[in-house]
Parts: structure tokens; C-alpha cells; sequence
């Protein structure tokens, strides 16, 4: 596992939980630039779930920029598979690592987008992922299989849209996913729940909508609505956000449209124009007293580590998928239909449980799901494939079940817009 921040540290301490009842792995390597930083995670692990699900973790050094680095690393320790827990500034280093190390390879991001030169806010440049995809006849020549976005957000939501346009839907006019929240960070005006560096990222690129047979952007923030969670959240304000679901559900799925929406807020969107109008929203180094350095890696250093917010955060996250079309099935068959997929996650269930907090938490379930389903076969394949690629049923099932991770999914059916 190449990472151990607040996703990568969560995505250790489910592992370990899960290792009392299904050794589905025979070993985990946390490996981070900052040892001890992975260290720390080992440390954790121990501490919450003892020393017998320790034992099968350990910690190494890595330079996740190098995929050098990160090949050599998998070749010694023998692994099967890497784990990419790191920002998406790192994918291809990791991603190329992994293929030239013989492994398999996940992430929970894509590859970044670059936007069109001259008309960002109507047509596609490079998208999210094109690198990778750009790779996949490598990873099927090697008989390898790289399984990109299987987090929560790309990830559940790709799966719930194979279980919607396989068993619910006989057309799909949308698959639109909402995510929103309703969390509270005590003592902090402004403390994002997750990486603020893949935050401005997703927030203040253009965003893109697949449409008409084609992918094409808008601008940052565009078309705002107001969409119910459940769990307890409520009505919370959504807007257009770059998000890899987009540029994966249409390569395997059939649906006229398929949208991103997050619900950030005012306050939020607020300060991310700030940022982007006083540039600090840049990458490029700028010189400051001599030295380079990143507006956003310092906006991101300035910031809490979300990692550690977990004490002080109170409500709960709710990642989802809303999908409207033809229905199918008994009571269905002919008619509109709407249905919201969705997940919740409670901060301090998660807190209680895992010791980590909820976004994060929630984020990292879904690969350890995935790592268990490539172990036992039961998802398998050669190239770069989505999440949306592989039975849903088994992921779903598993996700949800007592004897599995416990974590059950929603299916809200809605009254239909069109009804």
C-alpha cells in the first residue's frame, strides 16, 4: 500500500479487522515517503486490534514520484498486488510501478486532466484517466489488471450503476451521482474532511458531463441543485464537480447522461474561488525567499491533516448514486422510475469502531472489498478496467453482509420527475 494518510491508515485498520475473520491476505505493507508516518499506522493497527493482526503488517519506505521506486518495493517483498492510496499527482509512477514490478494494481483516483487550451469550458482536453487507458493493451499483453476509481466516490458509485442498468432499469436516462454531507468540524471555520490538494483539484477544474453519445465540460460550480440525503443530512445544495465516475460509467454502461454533483456548500465554494483568484490554487512552484515552492502544497500544509479531525467532527456522508429511466421488474416493468443508491457513513460509528474518521473511512471499505474479491476470484480480469467492469452482486453482497464488512448500502425509491 503506497500511502498512509488518512485514507491509507483507515484502509489498514478495516484490513486488519477484517484479517479475524477472513485471511484473505498474507501480508500487508505500509509503505509511505515518511516511514514513520507508515510506522505509526503499523503502530495503530496493534493497538486496536492486537499483536496477532499486527503480524502480518509492516512498514516501508517509498518515493511514490518514482516508479522505480515503487516496482523495486513490490519485487521485494513479493506483492500481488499495490494499493495506491497516495494524491492523483502520483498514479502514473505508482501505476507504472506496479505493471513493471508484475503486480496488480489499484486506485482510488485517476491520472489528472488537463484542461482544453482554448475552449476549457465546452470541450474535453486530456481527461481523467486518459494515461492510464492509454496503457491498457500493456496491462493485457501482461495478462495484469489495474482496477482504477474503487473508492467510494469513483467506486460504489460505479458499482451501483452496474446493479441499476443490469437488474432495475431497462433504459437509464441518468446516472447522476450526489454526494453531500452534514458535518461539523469543532473549532475550525474552515477544515475539510479530505485532501484540500484533491479537493481544489476535482473543485476547480472544469467539470464533465457525458451526454448525446459524448463527453463535454462546463464551468467550475455550474448548475446548482438542492438534493435530500438521507441519513439524517437533508437537503443540501449540489453543483457540477470534475469526477472520474463521469469519464468511467459510459466505457462499459448504457445511459444518455451521466452527471457529478457534490454538495460543498456556499461558504466552501467560497473560499475555493478565493483561492483560485489569489492563485493559490497553482501547482507550478513559485519562488519564495529564494526557495520553490507549491501554492497548494502550501494552502494543503496551512490546513489540518484531515486524518486527525475525526475526534472533533460530529454527523455523517453520504455517497450515492441517483439513476432515472424505464424501470424493470415486478411493479416496474414499462414504467419511470428513480432510485437512489446510496451509502452513509456516521462519524462516530466510525470513530467507535475504527478510530478513523467517517470520509475517509468510508473511502477505503471499498478497495479492501475489492482486494477480497481479486484474492478469491471471485473479480478478476487483465487491462484497466473500472469498478462497473466486474459483477456487481458479489462487491454489493459482501460490502453489506454481517459475516463481511457490515456496511449496509440504501435503495430509496423516488418519485419520478417525469411521474
Amino acid at each position: 500500500m503506497v500511502g498512509s494518510g488518512g485514507v491509507g491508515d483507515a484502509l489498514a485498520r478495516i484490513l486488519a479487522r477484517r484479517s479475524r475473520s477472513a485471511a484473505f491476505f498474507d501480508a500487508v505493507v505500509v509503505a509511505d515517503y515518511d516511514e514513520g508516518r507508515a510506522q505509526r499506522t503499523v503502530a495503530a493497527v496493534r493497538e486496536r486490534e492486537g499483536a496477532a493482526a499486527a503480524a502480518r503488517f509492516s512498514a516501508a519506505r517509498v518515493d511514490a514520484s518514482d516508479a522505480a521506486s515503487v516496482a523495486a518495493l513490490a519485487k521485494e517483498v513479493g506483492a500481488t498486488h499495490v494499493m495506491n492510496a497516495v494524491d492523483p499527482r502520483f498514479v502514473m509512477p505508482v501505476f507504472t510501478g506496479a505493471l513493471q514490478a508484475g503486480a496488480g494494481y489499484l486506485d482510488m483516483a485517476m491520472s489528472l486532466s488537463h484542461p482544453h487550451p482554448e475552449r476549457p469550458h465546452e470541450l474535453t482536453g486530456v481527461k481523467l484517466g486518459d494515461e492510464q487507458f492509454a496503457m491498457a493493451r500493456q496491462w493485457e499483453d501482461a495478462g495484469q489488471l489495474a482496477l482504477v476509481g474503487i473508492g467510494v466516490e469513483p467506486g460504489l458509485a460505479d458499482v451501483f450503476a452496474r446493479y441499476a442498468t443490469e437488474e432495475l432499469f431497462s433504459h437509464v436516462t441518468e446516472l447522476g451521482v450526489r454526494d453531500g454531507a452534514n458535518l461539523q468540524v469543532e473549532g475550525y471555520d474552515f477544515a475539510p474532511s479530505f485532501s484540500i490538494w484533491t479537493t481544489i483539484e476535482e473543485c476547480l477544474n472544469p467539470p464533465v458531463v457525458w451526454e448525446r453519445g459524448a463527453w463535454h465540460t462546463l464551468e467550475p460550480f455550474s448548475d446548482p441543485e438542492v438534493f435530500d440525503f438521507p441519513g439524517g443530512i437533508g437537503p443540501v445544495e449540489c453543483v457540477h464537480v470534475e469526477h472520474e465516475e463521469v469519464l468511467l460509467m459510459p466505457r462499459w454502461l448504457q445511459a444518455e447522461k451521466v452527471t457529478f454533483k457534490y454538495g460543498l456548500g456556499a461558504e466552501f465554494i467560497a473560499v475555493l474561488k478565493d483561492l483560485h483568484k489569489l492563485g493559490l490554487d497553482r501547482t507550478e512552484p513559485v519562488t519564495v525567499k529564494g526557495v520553490q515552492v507549491s501554492p497548494r502544497d502550501v494552502v494543503a500544509a496551512a490546513l489540518p491533516d484531515p486524518a486527525t479531525l475525526g475526534p472533533l467532527m460530529k454527523g455523517s456522508t453520504c455517497a450515492g448514486l441517483l439513476v432515472t429511466g424505464t424501470g424493470r421488474g415486478e411493479g416496474f416493468e414499462g414504467r419511470p422510475r428513480e432510485v437512489y443508491l446510496h451509502h452513509v457513513v456516521d462519524n462516530a460509528w466510525s470513530m467507535e469502531e475504527y478510530g478513523a474518521q467517517c470520509v475517509v473511512w468510508q473511502t477505503a471499505v471499498n478497495p479492501a472489498v475489492a482486494l477480497e474479491l481479486l484474492a478469491d476470484g471471485r473479480w478478476s480480469g487483465a487491462g484497466v478496467l473500472g469498478p462497473e467492469a466486474l459483477p456487481h452482486r458479489p462487491f454489493l453482497d459482501l460490502l453489506a453482509a454481517d459475516d463481511g464488512y457490515a456496511s449496509p448500502w440504501g435503495l430509496q425509491e423516488r418519485t419520478p420527475t417525469s411521474a
